[in-house]
This record gives C-alpha cells, sequence and structure tokens, in this order.
C-alpha cells in the first residue's frame, strides 16, 4: 500500500514576510465585489475595509458606534476617490440587532463577510442574552452574522467569511457544557482563548454546512498588532502569567490586516475553507519551538466543530 502523507500546506509568497494589507491585494481587482466587515470603524478592521475598497470593493463597516463607523466611512471614500464605503449597526452583544441587520441586508449578494470585532480579556460580563461576552461577541454573534447572511453569500456564487481568530486560541479549547462561565471561575484570558478556539471550529462547521452553496470560511491569526483590543489587559495581569512581550514584535495594522485580505483575495484559496491562517499562508500544528504560533489540533476538530455548532444553534435560537 503507498504510504500516506501529509499534504503539503498552502503558501502565498508572502509568507513568513512581514507585509501590509496594500501590498497583499496589489493586483486584485475587487471591482463589483460587495464587503462586510464587522469592526470596521478602527484598528485591523478599518485596514481591511480601505485595503478591500482600494481594490474596487464596496465596503459596509458594521458596528457598534455610528458615529465611529460614519466617520470611518468617511475616511475611506476620501481616499478611495468614489462612494465606496458605507456604515450600518450592528452590536454583537445583542442579536436582536444582529438578526436586524441581517433582515435589512436581505439577499443582496454578498462576497466577503470580515468578521473582525471582537473583545479581549474583558472583566466578567455579560451580552444582552446573558451569554458570557467573550463567547458572545467573538463567536455566537458572528454566528448568528454568518448564518443570517448565508442567502446573501450564496447568491454571490463563491463567497468566502473570514474570522478574525488569535494565537490565544492556544490557552483554552471551548467547554462545551459552560461555555458561558457559570459553573467556572471566570478568567479573562482563558475565556478569550476558547472564543478564540470557537472561532477556529466555527470555519471548519460553516464550511461542512455550506460548501455545497460555494460558501468557504477560514480562520485568520493577525499577528500581535498594535490596537484597542488590548485596553483591558493590564501590566500586572501580564506579570502574573510570567508572559515575556519584550521579545514580540508589534506590527501595525496595516501588517496585521494583510493576512485577512490574503485570505479574502488569493485564488489557491478558492473553494477551500476550515483552515486556520498565519502569516500569508496555512499555519502549521502548534510546536513548543515556536509558542506564539502554529494551530492547536482540537480547534480544527471536526467533530468538536460540529458540536459546537449545535449548541450556537441553541444558544441563538433561545
Amino acid at each position: 500500500m503507498p504510504r500516506e502523507t501529509t499534504p503539503p500546506r498552502i503558501l502565498s509568497a508572502f509568507a513568513g514576510r512581514i507585509v501590509t494589507a496594500g501590498e497583499v491585494a496589489a493586483g486584485h481587482d475587487l471591482s463589483g465585489r460587495t464587503a462586510i466587515v464587522t469592526g470596521g470603524a478602527g484598528g485591523i478592521g478599518l485596514e481591511i475595509a480601505r485595503t478591500l475598497a482600494v481594490a474596487g470593493a464596496t465596503v459596509t463597516l458594521a458596528v457598534r458606534s455610528r458615529d465611529a463607523g460614519a466617520a470611518a466611512a468617511a475616511e475611506i471614500n476620501r481616499a478611495v476617490g468614489r462612494a465606496a464605503a458605507s456604515a450600518a449597526f450592528l452590536d454583537l452583544a445583542d442579536l436582536a440587532t444582529v438578526r436586524g441587520f441581517t433582515r435589512i441586508w436581505g439577499g443582496r449578494p454578498l462576497d466577503l463577510l470580515i468578521a473582525n470585532a471582537g473583545v479581549m480579556a474583558t472583566p466578567e460580563s455579560r451580552t444582552a442574552q446573558g451569554h458570557e461576552s467573550q463567547f458572545g461577541i467573538n463567536h455566537l454573534g458572528h454566528f448568528q452574522l454568518a448564518t443570517g447572511l448565508v442567502p446573501a453569500l450564496a447568491a454571490a456564487g463563491s463567497a468566502r467569511v473570514v474570522m478574525m481568530s488569535s494565537a490565544g486560541h492556544h490557552d483554552a479549547d471551548v467547554d462545551l457544557d459552560d461555555p458561558d462561565w457559570r459553573r467556572r471561575t471566570y478568567d479573562p484570558f482563558l475565556a478569550y482563548g476558547a472564543s478564540k478556539t470557537a472561532n477556529n471550529l466555527f470555519a471548519v462547521g460553516f464550511s461542512r454546512h455550506f460548501a455545497d452553496d460555494g460558501i468557504t470560511a477560514n480562520a485568520v491569526h493577525p499577528g500581535a498588532v498594535a490596537t484597542a483590543l488590548g485596553r483591558h489587559v493590564r501590566p500586572e495581569q501580564i506579570a502574573d502569567r510570567g508572559w515575556d512581550f519584550s521579545t514580540i514584535a508589534m506590527q501595525t495594522p496595516e501588517q496585521g490586516a494583510a493576512t485577512a485580505i490574503w485570505a479574502s483575495t488569493a485564488p489557491e484559496l478558492a473553494g477551500i475553507g476550515g483552515l486556520y491562517l498565519e502569516e500569508c499562508g496555512e499555519a502549521p500544528p502548534w510546536s513548543a519551538e515556536r509558542p506564539l504560533w502554529g494551530v492547536k489540533p482540537y480547534s480544527r476538530d471536526p467533530d468538536r466543530a460540529e458540536a459546537l455548532w449545535a449548541l450556537s444553534e441553541r444558544l441563538v435560537a433561545g
């Protein structure tokens, strides 16, 4: 019998290099394409939206702050010299607004959904529906959004969903018996890690459920980026965990957006979903030699993905 081999990883010409989103998008014409970027008013989301607009796409910034969204859309439109961007209200912490957003969008074809918005290491809090905030915002809100937009994504013909994940998934699997931290002592960093694992598993599950509709989903680790995402992280928390960030090269938002743009445009990813991407390529398995990179196997397990999918359907329905 022939020996089983591991399929080669999918890598781009930019793999392993620090590049900007603009460099990755160069040569791609997205004219006529539509995109939604959650959290598109600042940080990585703004750079993703700007880059897509420069490449020709029409972009909707799905944001919680109407004023910030309007200002960001105006900034993008000035930069590209056309009405490429607009803002729409979306609060991922309230599933009612998510349903309202998808209802208003309707069946208009949607080529790209960039699930970028999120929170990190927040003090213990709950969404409008009573879910732990990191699980509720980072996962359930986007779960409701993406599944609600399936008719629009299917109408585009070959749509892509990009889930913004993190190396934080290394810290925790999802506890399917207690996803909302009701029976455990809350830990903000483990809750964040679990929500990022949920993002990875969502990409696996979504691609399996909707591949026949021509829709794929991949998860993206942007790298360490200087944005407001870490505003809840205090120096003493970092010290308590023994983390040494002095060895980490922080990237700009333009650099942090690069892998999401590659996931959105790369021809080599056509029809391929369920991957965890970093440094403009498919991530290798996690190893102790490079602990801040790679993907933990539990976050791509298809059985775990299906179990989380079933749980998520029940939670958003309730």
